[in-house]
């Protein structure tokens, strides 16, 4: 129980709270998420529109991170578990920013809902099974797959096989049809590193 706890804490702190992370870092998390659920709803079986869809929804989905930053920046205290209610605005406010951009209402629920666990504790709106749109439940696979294996200010990145190993530990947060859609995906095709250049 402590260990697991101990991973929930490293999601949520970080020395320069959650979301003080670099453009280039957010830009890189964003094209592996989007690969990794255009790949994911391949092998799902889903139309092409779809799967484009699902790749822009990676793309954006933590859009509004910058727009709920400003208010961590004011906080002193590092941020722990209990005290997430900013972070927590993020899907809300990146589903905000691009429905007054016009994007499609598939993408739109796959960014609003890419939190929402299976079982019905995540956020914004505590969605369980079904009743989370299927997009955001692979967003929710891929997003936490992206994290777990890139460096973050408090850790190194954990390789692929103990990701997936931390992932099935947690298996309640993941649509078990997406989650093993997900694993054949990372088996058959390795994933290629994303370089920015300056």
């Amino acid at each position: 129980m402590r260990r697991k706890r101990m991973i929930a804490v490293n999601k949520y702190v970080n020395r320069q709270h959650l979301l003080q992370y670099s453009l280039d870092e957010q830009l890189i998390h964003g094209m592996r998420v989007s690969n990794l659920a255009y790949q994911v709803a391949k092998e799902l079986g889903e139309p092409e529109e779809f799967c484009h869809d699902l790749a822009v929804a990676g793309m954006l989905h933590d859009i509004g991170k910058e727009a709920v930053s400003g208010d961590l920046d004011d906080m002193d205290a590092p941020l722990i578990v209990e005290e997430i209610h900013y972070v927590r605005l993020h899907a809300q406010a990146s589903y905000e920013i691009l429905k007054k951009e016009g994007y499609k209402e598939t993408i739109l629920l796959a960014v609003r809902h890419h939190h929402e666990n299976y079982d019905g504790s995540g956020y914004p709106d505590n969605l369980s099974g079904e009743a989370i749109p299927l997009g955001a439940r692979i967003i929710r696979v891929c997003d936490v797959y992206a994290a777990l294996t890139s460096d973050r200010p408090y850790r190194q990145a954990f390789e692929s096989q103990s990701a997936v190993q931390l992932m099935i530990e947690e298996i309640k947060d993941f649509d078990v049809k997406v989650f093993l859609a997900f694993q054949r995906m990372i088996h058959k095709n390795k994933e290629k590193e994303i370089t920015l250049w300056h």
